[in-house]
């Protein structure tokens, strides 16, 4: 009989014999399944969140500077990126109001633009909401990231500092309509006008885990500067630079005030727009191989269920190995046998992680403002990992019904 035939008939064998224990094999595959599953879901989650972060940053002027608080990453010499410190990513903000006003004073900026989070409830004529993002900025953040409104427009400077400018989703949730224009907002007691309604958007830059402008309410930095007493939060600051001017020029700039500011210390970070998108992407790939690393853990126990379960069936069908071998099969038909049964548990696992993937990310795409993408690599890894969870985990169980002899088979029994 040709390998293809014999392959043939050990798959529908193996399907024949997990079919007769159902319940079992589901739980069985059940880790696999998880495992695959977790790990698809995050990596696309990933994929999706660098394709939007790519298309944020390419809107970006290309004489937009980002600073952010703390020493992000490692330099070299020459002043190339060699590596990002993510524990950086979560300190406290070192920014402050006074380099706001010392950058405004440079004569290579054009404009400087606080990101300012300010923790505050929210609310409207249909109550009050404690989750959406409050940010103090100015109204060159329009023109920075090239906003889009469905309606009204979006503050001026010099429009007083109870002007504000909201997302769908908050419109929605704080006016029970698209179209909050003219409406007011009370934010940390402090009343604001709507003066313009965001279009809907996947996502921002406001930080490198994606703020989103669906859920955000803009109010004038001044206005957030006093909600909050002058205790502000800053981010990050967008820095503009004048036309005409080199960017190294305005980095150094920059770096002589808050270095002065800072009494000396180095704890901010200066990007341009492809160093942007360089550590975003690093970021985003740091944690989601962390991320990804913890789900796969459900892949190990997925492959010990199927050494166990198999091991269990070796014994329950000794029987059949020991009257199998008496009329003429060899241990290596033996072997391939229960490898193959092993290779369809992990395999259809894997498939149904696969498929239970794709419908969460429908599911995300539906209900929330991520873009999760499943590539076909991605598709095929765990296919492939699935393999050889199979083979390495059913090999042991296979060796032993292989090695065992027909007349102990059948004593055995």
């Amino acid at each position: 009989m040709n390998p293809g035939a014999l392959w043939s008939g050990n798959v529908k064998a193996a399907i024949a014999s997990l079919r007769r224990s159902k319940t079992r094999s589901f739980f069985t595959m059940l880790g696999v399944i998880i495992g695959v599953c977790s790990v698809v879901t995050i990596v696309s989650l990933g994929v999706g969140l660098k394709n939007q972060v790519s298309g944020q940053v390419q809107k970006l002027g290309s004489n937009v500077l980002t600073i952010r608080s703390g020493q992000l990453v490692d330099r070299s010499a020459a002043g190339a990126i060699r590596g990002v410190n993510l524990l950086a990513f979560f300190n406290t903000s070192t920014l402050n109001d006074n380099d706001i006003r010392s950058l405004n004073r440079l004569s290579s900026v054009r404009s400087v633009i606080p990101i300012d989070f300010v923790t505050s409830s929210a609310r409207g004529d249909s109550g009050r909401s404690d989750d959406l993002v409050v940010i103090g900025t100015t109204a060159e953040l329009a023109e920075a990231l090239n906003l889009q409104l469905d309606y009204g427009s979006f503050f001026a400077n010099d429009s007083g500092l109870n002007q504000a400018v909201i997302g769908t989703a908050a419109s929605q949730r704080l006016f029970k309509t698209r179209n909050a224009f003219a409406h007011t907002v009370s934010v940390g007691g402090s009343n604001f006008v709507v003066r313009g309604v965001l279009t809907a958007s996947s996502g921002g830059l406001l930080s490198f885990g994606q703020t989103d402008f669906n859920s955000a309410i803009f109010i004038p930095y001044p206005a957030a500067y006093k909600l909050t007493n002058g205790q502000v939060n800053l981010s990050q600051i967008l820095v503009a630079a004048k036309p005409g001017v080199d960017l190294d020029t305005a980095i150094n700039d920059i770096r002589r005030v808050l270095t002065r500011n800072h009494r000396g210390g180095q704890d901010f970070t200066i990007l341009k727009q492809k160093e942007l998108l360089d550590v975003s992407n690093r970021v985003v790939d740091n944690l989601t191989g962390f991320i990804s690393s913890i789900a796969a853990i459900s892949l190990l126990v997925g492959g010990i269920g199927i050494m166990d379960i198999m091991l269990v069936a070796v014994t329950e069908r000794t029987r059949e190995i020991g009257i199998r071998k008496a009329i003429g099969a060899t241990n290596r038909q033996i072997l391939n046998q229960f490898l193959t049964e092993g290779l369809v548990l992990s395999v259809a696992g894997g498939l149904i992680g696969v498929i239970t993937a794709y419908l969460i990310n429908l599911l995300l795409r539906l209900y929330t403002g991520l873009h999760p993408v499943i590539t076909l690599p991605v598709v095929l890894a765990a296919i492939g990992v699935s393999l050889a969870v199979g083979i390495i985990f059913s090999g042991v169980p296979a060796l032993k019904a292989a090695r065992k002899l027909p007349i102990e088979a059948l004593r055995g029994e």
